[in-house]
């Protein structure tokens, strides 16, 4: 499971979930403005809060694609239907 996230990658995220940032900050058990300034690109995340970012959307079915991995930089898919 990858451990890093960049903050168009939240939102995009978020966009394939259809989720608002009150909705992803509640499942991952995070104030609703540290994913609004992490997404805002205001600060960097805590390594405990960006694991459990990444393990709520990876739990809800996206996938973080790494810079490498698709050859086009970073990015996100659905890999099953959101709940």
């Amino acid at each position: 499971m990858p451990t890093e996230i960049c903050p168009a990658q939240c939102r995009a995220a978020r966009g394939l979930l259809d989720w608002s940032q009150e909705e992803l900050a509640q499942a991952a058990g995070l104030s609703r403005s540290t994913v609004r300034d992490f997404e805002a690109g205001r600060h960097e995340l805590q390594r405990a809060s960006a694991t459990l970012l990444v393990q709520t959307l990876v739990g809800a079915g996206v996938l973080l694609l790494g810079p490498t991995e698709a050859g086009l930089g970073q990015g996100v898919r659905l890999v099953r239907p959101a709940e």
